[in-house]
């Protein structure tokens, strides 16, 4: 799943990275321990700026980082402040629905340009097909 994606992602050199709303002092031993913070492009944390999701700031500053335009990226999240803060950003959103969505939740009325059940689909949105090895 996400690792084939991400390969593909960095065999097209598409830059990836992650904005979250945890903190620094969460998510960056997260990102080791999944061997992520090498590969990600950038690592927006909740407490990198001093504003956090749905603000825009976060989404803007990844852009910044990775050297990329808001209508050049499409934010894939699990949370109506994910969608929000993407399209304050001025990009293109993806559910993806094999996050921590709740029961209550409903995804289908965020405003999002889509929806995802597997990580795989989200390269046919950037018009890629899957790349096996490493």
């Amino acid at each position: 799943g996400m690792e084939q994606l991400l390969n593909t992602l960095e065999q097209s050199n598409i830059a990836w990275g992650v904005v979250t709303n945890k903190p620094g002092w969460l998510t960056k031993p997260l990102m080791q321990q999944l061997q992520l913070e090498q590969r990600a492009g950038c690592v927006v944390s909740g407490d990198t700026l001093p504003q956090s999701k749905p603000h825009p700031a976060p989404m803007l500053h990844a852009c910044h980082q990775t050297g990329s335009t808001p209508a050049e990226c499409i934010y894939i999240g699990d949370a109506q402040r994910d969608i929000e803060a993407g399209h304050a950003a001025g990009m293109k959103t993806l559910v993806a629905l094999f996050g921590y969505i709740g029961k209550q939740d409903k995804p289908e009325q965020w405003g999002a340009d889509g929806m995802i059940k597997e990580p795989q689909e989200i390269l046919a949105h950037i018009g890629l097909s899957p790349v096996s090895g490493k």
